[in-house]
């Protein structure tokens, strides 16, 4: 199964088209519209969007999950205490996802929000195999020694649940030591970061390396973020 994950900087009616050739089976978008949103501007990216979730406390700007290809999703209502935000769904009634869009916050802001949120239902997640994708804001270089949470925390976390990150597997990478960006501060080429991760159970792994960073030149006209496209073995 082929999954894309993209910051699209928002108005995603007006790039959904540009994923179609890629032919993903589930779509993980942050800062896109609420396809419901009324208007004869939103007919198109409605029509596109088919089965969808989405979430969000502001109708221009949220997280959403779209499937295609057949693949069939279902909301979890997983408690989420009010972080912001994060998506759950089962994906053929085979794995869980769960789509992240971290944000700042009074406390535990940006990846502290996806600390308190494995605290909540990692018991969840460990009950059937898992994908937790999107943008997490963050990496291992900003770690603070002396929060009761950092990146690094993160990953520790998802590790005890036998959760890895695609692009650290295959690449052989520890996190922080990244040597491709996915997203560029205000599209500005000389400020790369590495920001957007894709974490899967280890039994849904494939045997070869289907972990894409999109490159700058195509898509940095659309967002500061690149899209990630990795494939997972249900």
């Amino acid at each position: 199964m082929k999954i894309i994950t993209w910051n699209c900087n928002r108005a995603f009616r007006k790039k959904f088209h540009r994923l179609t050739d890629l032919e993903a089976d589930l779509l993980i978008i942050q800062e896109c519209e609420n396809p419901d949103k009324p208007g004869n501007e939103y007919n198109q990216y409605r029509e596109w969007a088919g089965d969808y979730l989405w979430h969000g406390t502001n109708q221009n700007m949220g997280l959403g999950i779209f499937s295609k290809n057949g693949t069939h999703i279902k909301r979890l209502r997983w408690p989420d205490d009010g972080l912001q935000f994060f998506l759950a769904c089962a994906v053929n009634d085979t794995f869980n996802l769960v789509g992240v869009w971290t944000k700042g916050a009074a406390s535990h802001a940006y990846i502290g929000q996806l600390w308190k949120y494995l605290q909540i239902n990692k018991d969840k997640l460990t009950a059937n195999n898992s994908v937790i994708c999107g943008d997490f804001n963050s990496n291992a270089f900003w770690d603070k020694k002396r929060r009761d949470w950092n990146h690094s925390d993160v990953v520790q976390e998802l590790a005890q649940i036998r959760m890895v990150s695609h692009y650290h597997h295959y690449h052989g990478l520890e996190h922080g030591q990244e040597n491709l960006p996915t997203m560029f501060l205000l599209k500005n080429p000389e400020k790369p970061y590495h920001l957007d991760y894709a974490f899967t159970s280890e039994e849904l792994l494939p045997g070869t390396n289907e972990f894409i960073i999109g490159e700058p030149s195509l898509w940095m006209s659309l967002s500061d973020h690149m899209p990630l496209t990795f494939t997972v073995t249900e």
